[in-house]
């Protein structure tokens, strides 16, 4: 009956056009009064989920990337790629692929990372002579390697919901980055050759080196993040702090991207982002929490068993539930409407948590660039004023490469769990 209830409350005001947090939130407070528990508890609640240490390196981590978007780190790194990507045919889409790589592992945004990368990478390509459903295809989904890459927003949240170690995530998730941008990278070098693209003119040594000696400084957010952590001086939230002091560093004083007078509007902007963020995280983990107690997951355990999924055909089943999921809710609301049911079955059913998040985080990689809802499609059509269906038209062969590597990362754990147990052990 509470299932019932909860899918038509849930998906009717979903389809009214009701925002996410006020949706769950409405949910939940439904659930807890039909259900005879006192309101003032739902509130309480609230508070007592948000009070985490490591949920706090979320705003910091939107920070940081707010200080970057606006602090010329973009344009460092498109010029450091360009510097060493020239001479090859389709230079600037190679570019595109390693600059959203190299930001997406600065910012952990994949929407900051396909607007920063878009503004800027968009109007050279077009002046090149891409074709514009190619350039907004390549840029919106190099921008989804955000998802994924270390420090990725989404697996410091999968890590709290599912009380899973965020450095073990943070591991996992490079070789599936870099194994998608290097199924990015050689699409399009073969697409590149295919329709005879120009290649940006090659660089004499002297000017690539002085190039990167100007584009290093970019690196150094993930360089202080990741040697932060895994050296074990710092906490994933110290190293959230020490990552938006650093971006704030490097925007102000090394590319001067923005005037120290304008600090607190971009402060402000990210606050904006953030609160949005937490606003349904907020309600998700108070949903969450009635979840666990009405005993659902339970259930759902209980009848897993009695199906006999092998551990392959639950992953497949997952996969197909999550990428219908993913084509109506953005990548926060999705994992903190569904971890909360799916972590307790996990190890039962035989599936290793970290292995899942990287399937779960890739999953909405999938969703930010597929209709009707993905995230990245829109940044894309806002900035270029293109029509959405161009846009799709463009990231139709990227879609299915993110297919393929799904699948590879579903059925092959050991892409994901060999960093995490050289590092931890098993």
């Amino acid at each position: 009956m509470w299932t019932i209830l909860f899918l038509l409350l849930f998906f009717g005001l979903l389809a009214a056009g009701m925002p996410i947090f006020l949706v769950l939130g409405s949910c939940a407070a439904v659930l807890y009064f039909l259900s005879g528990q006192p309101m003032i508890g739902l509130a309480q609640n609230m508070i007592d989920q948000l009070n985490s240490t490591t949920l706090m390196a979320l705003p910091l981590f939107v920070m940081a990337a707010a200080f970057m978007r606006r602090g010329g780190v973009a344009k460092a790194l498109v010029d450091l790629c360009i510097a060493w990507l020239g001479g090859i045919k389709g230079s600037l889409g190679l570019v595109a692929v390693v600059s959203c790589a190299l930001f997406a592992a600065i910012s952990g945004s994949s929407v900051a990372t396909a607007l920063a990368m878009g503004t800027i990478l968009l109007p050279a390509m077009l002046e090149r002579g891409y074709p514009r459903s190619f350039a907004l295809g390549v840029l919106g989904a190099s921008g989804t390697i955000g998802v994924v890459i270390p420090p990725s927003l989404a697996l410091i949240l999968y890590g709290i919901v599912t009380e899973q170690s965020v450095p073990r995530l943070f591991l996992a998730g490079i070789l599936p980055g870099l194994l998608q941008a290097g199924a990015f990278f050689l699409w399009v070098l073969y697409y590149a050759h295919r329709k005879d693209f120009p290649a940006e003119p090659p660089m004499p040594l002297r000017q690539r080196l002085r190039v990167t000696l100007r584009g290093m400084p970019a690196m150094a957010v993930p360089v202080v993040v990741l040697g932060g952590i895994y050296g074990g001086f710092m906490t994933v939230t110290e190293s959230a702090a020490m990552a938006a002091v650093t971006a704030l560093f490097v925007s102000l004083v090394v590319y001067r991207g923005f005037h120290w007078s304008r600090i607190l509007e971009v402060i402000a902007e990210a606050i904006a982002s953030a609160g949005v963020i937490m606003l349904i995280i907020a309600t998700a983990l108070v949903f969450g929490h009635w979840m666990t107690g009405s005993g659902l997951p339970a259930q759902l355990v209980l009848y897993a068993a009695k199906q006999n999924f092998t551990t392959w055909q639950f992953l497949f089943v997952m996969n197909i539930l999550l990428l219908i999921i993913g084509c109506f809710l953005e990548v926060v609301g999705t994992l903190l409407l569904v971890m909360p049911i799916l972590a307790p079955i996990l190890i039962p059913l035989g599936v290793n948590p970290v292995h899942f998040g990287i399937i779960f985080t890739h999953n909405m990689e999938v969703g930010l660039v597929h209709p009707p809802v993905g995230l990245n499609l829109y940044v894309l059509s806002t900035i270029s004023d293109a029509p959405i269906g161009e846009v799709i038209r463009g990231i139709f062969p990227f879609l299915i490469l993110l297919l393929l590597v799904l699948a590879l990362i579903t059925y092959w754990p050991a892409l994901t769990m060999w960093l995490p147990d050289l590092v931890f052990g098993k």
